[in-house]
């Protein structure tokens, strides 16, 4: 309750996650990190865009950016520009960070901006109606795809370490201390840390293809992380569809570090430039 709130917003409660959702998990677990972590939220700023998981910074009591759909990156980069002695962290979500802002979040891996980008993966657009989302699996039934989805989903995290990202994890709403130490480990990271976490829907997606409850939901990450889409493909109580919707296993943990110059070296920024001449 103490860190609830030294660390929430209490006039924006109750929040609008719906019972069982993944997000309000990781949520808490975002929570305990930054208990841990910042004796004040003076100088940390949360940027989010459009969706249910950018919805979360509106309840954090630090600065944060409510920002158009799919620009958090790019908002993000240029506060950290201005005032590089902040700690600025991404929350954005799988349609909201890889379809419209997927050119953004390219480039900022790329620039290798020194912020925290988390991307909520739930498979779906879960605020505006249940629409298939870059990374609806194969088969998946959603409000754009009423035969099943056909599209092959992207990698998150392969994108962002391809794109130039020098931390790149991945983590799920089922094993929330997992997700804490890989969250420490992107908050200390020098440079553009990425950090996908698996997390579900269970309205728009649960229901929409029968999964069960937020339980069972959970229960289908802990045999993953194989996925969900086993699921998907194996319940009888499904509409048939042409194609066996299964997703590979996903592996979880950190997949890459390194280190090169940020954006703000590469600039001169707050006297990072010399980091280049070392």
């Amino acid at each position: 309750m103490n860190t609830e709130k030294r660390l929430l917003r209490p006039d924006m409660m109750p929040h609008m996650l719906c019972p069982g959702c993944g997000h309000g998990i990781v949520f808490e677990a975002m929570l305990r990190v930054l208990d841990r972590r910042f004796a004040t939220l003076d100088q940390v700023v949360f940027v989010a865009g459009i969706g249910c998981s950018s919805r979360i910074v509106g309840y954090i009591d630090a600065g944060t950016l409510h920002t158009t759909h799919g620009r958090p990156l790019t908002f993000a980069t240029g506060l950290k520009m201005a005032r590089p002695e902040l700690t600025v962290i991404v929350v954005t979500g799988d349609g909201d960070g890889l379809s419209i802002g997927g050119n953004h979040l390219i480039h900022a891996a790329r620039r290798n901006v020194d912020l925290t980008c988390l991307l909520f993966n739930n498979e779906v657009y879960g605020m505006t109606g249940g629409q298939a989302a870059p990374t609806t699996v194969r088969g998946a039934y959603t409000s754009t795809t009423p035969g099943g989805n056909r599209e092959t989903p992207f990698d998150a995290a392969r994108l962002a370490e391809a794109a130039g990202a020098t931390f790149v994890a991945r983590a799920q709403s089922y094993r929330p201390q997992l997700f804490e130490g890989i969250l420490e480990q992107a908050l200390d990271h020098r440079g553009f840390a990425f950090l996908e976490v698996l997390t579900d829907c269970t309205e728009y997606f649960g229901r929409t293809n029968r999964l069960g409850t937020g339980v069972d939901l959970l229960q289908s990450q802990s045999r993953a992380e194989p996925a969900i889409g086993v699921d998907l493909a194996a319940r009888p109580t499904l509409r048939p569809v042409a194609e066996t919707a299964v997703r590979p296993t996903l592996p979880m943990g950190v997949f890459h570090q390194s280190r090169r110059p940020t954006l703000a070296e590469a600039l001169g920024v707050g006297g990072g430039g010399d980091e280049l001449a070392r």
